[in-house]
């Protein structure tokens, strides 16, 4: 997804005033400030609370349905190469939330950062390299871990250390 089809998202998620917070590789991006790789879909965490509002504008804007990985996740997508990986969270007791049946503190929600000339709300920057671990990296995750290490001057975990010392 391109930056303009994002900002477009982004606008018309605010008209119907559900709250958002960007992950992977644009929530990388926002935290960054710039765009660094291009984007084959965008991450929007939403609450429960906000499902079917968030639900029906997508589908108003063309996207249909076309996976469900959980009861908290699902892909949807439109013409154009844009696609939405949307997750569904819960705010569960004091200063934490709830997704795929983890729990999680709230505090992972505190990022800021820009997506063109908006302002979005995202995962944080240790957070973002947090759930980069864990799973076979791609190039791309390689890619967003170790610009975030490097800019917010991280420690590079372990699993991206060995093949990327110097490959940012």
């Amino acid at each position: 997804m391109n930056e303009k089809d994002v900002v477009d998202l982004l606008k018309k998620v605010e008209s119907i005033g559900v709250n958002v917070w960007i992950t992977g590789g644009w929530g990388v991006d926002a935290i960054l400030g710039r765009q660094t790789r291009p984007h084959s879909d965008i991450d929007f965490f939403v609450q429960r609370k906000d499902a079917i509002a968030f639900i029906e504008m997508i589908k108003t804007n063309g996207f249909c349905r076309t996976k469900i990985e959980s009861d908290d996740q699902s892909v949807w997508c439109a013409t154009h190469d844009r696609t939405i990986d949307l997750h569904l969270f819960v705010f569960a007791e004091e200063g934490t939330l709830r997704f795929e049946n983890e729990i999680y503190p709230s505090g992972i929600l505190n990022g800021k950062g820009t997506i063109g000339e908006v302002t979005v709300r995202c995962l944080t920057a240790e957070a973002q390299v947090t759930y980069h671990q864990g799973y076979e990296q791609k190039e791309k995750d390689r890619h967003d871990v170790l610009l975030l290490c490097s800019t917010f001057g991280f420690l590079i975990p372990e699993e991206y250390a060995c093949e990327n010392q110097n490959n940012i």
